[in-house]
């Protein structure tokens, strides 16, 4: 005998909530009912899934086992009602999109308009995190495509190429390399490089694509963002120099300091901005679709 999905959803909302009530109240049952779910499950595992505690329920490893693997296959299944109620018309529905920060407030204003009116019954929800969150979501069928760039490890994962995206490097505007036509990689080595924080993969592109590494004083950087935005003010204040993406330089972002912006004489200084999916989703074909959409964007 298997776990139903009624069960798994009871799983999954009980861990949600906290206590059987709020699960109950949440899953639209009586309380006795949700309960009566959790003790059927536990007799198919043969073992139990939670422990009651004064300050409400908690998993235990069983429990915790469970709970990962219910949401995959609740996942799946929601998929699977998703993908028959649309079968032949794509990318209508319910699409959880993920976004990464140093692409999504320059591609998504132009691409929003047009995606509202090629596909009218497209439902998006976005979620804006790092790349590396927006992978393990993708993996674990969170959601159903991620809009990122590579390089970036994308085992398990298939995509889509949408646009190659230069980088540039940024200068405060007095700066005397804001004086030459182009940067060299090694003009920069001996410069106070301001960076994204780790876990930004724009990070990693621009330090590999020009072969150098941040300078550190007492083992840490003296100067690191969590934003563009921020970045920007930064190199504009005299702190340092940094990298941008074409797009972020194309949407203006550039001209909300003074700082000035030059092209990078190394063989590869560009990422390229894809739409990534999990290998085997249903929702492959809208990913495609979606690539095709924001090239036009």
């Amino acid at each position: 005998m298997l776990p139903t999905l009624r069960q798994l959803s009871y799983l999954k909302l009980l861990a949600e909530q906290g206590s059987f009530s709020k699960a109950a109240e949440a899953a639209h049952v009586t309380q006795p009912t949700l309960s009566a779910g959790i003790q059927e499950l536990e007799k198919i595992l043969g073992a139990s899934v939670v422990d009651r505690a004064r300050s409400g329920v908690i998993l235990t490893p069983v429990g915790q086992e469970a709970l990962a693997r219910a949401r995959t296959i609740l996942n799946e299944a929601e998929e699977l009602v998703e993908a028959a109620r649309n079968a032949g018309q794509p990318l209508t529905g319910r699409f959880r999109l993920g976004v990464i920060p140093t692409i999504a407030p320059f591609l998504l204003p132009k691409a929003l308009p047009l995606l509202r009116q090629r596909f009218p019954k497209l439902r998006l929800f976005l979620r804006e995190d790092l790349t590396q969150r927006l992978v393990n979501a993708l993996r674990a069928g969170h959601l159903d495509a991620a809009l990122i760039a590579l390089p970036y490890d994308v085992t398990g994962l298939a995509w889509a190429h949408v646009s190659d995206d230069e980088l540039y490097a940024a200068f405060p505007a007095n700066h005397r390399l804001a004086a030459e036509p182009r940067t060299r990689p090694s003009d920069l080595e001996q410069e106070d490089l301001i960076l994204l924080e780790d876990g930004h993969c724009l990070r990693e592109h621009a330090l590999a694509a020009c072969g150098l590494r941040p300078r550190k004083a007492d083992g840490e950087e003296a100067f690191a963002a969590t934003s563009l935005p921020t970045l920007v003010q930064m190199v504009g204040s005299g702190l340092g120099v940094t990298f941008l993406p074409g797009m972020a330089v194309d949407a203006g972002l550039a001209e909300t300091a003074p700082i000035s912006v030059r092209p990078i004489a190394a063989e590869d200084p560009r990422r390229e901005i894809v739409v990534a999916w999990r290998a085997g989703s249903s929702r492959a074909a809208d990913g495609k679709l979606l690539a095709e959409t924001l090239k036009g964007a």
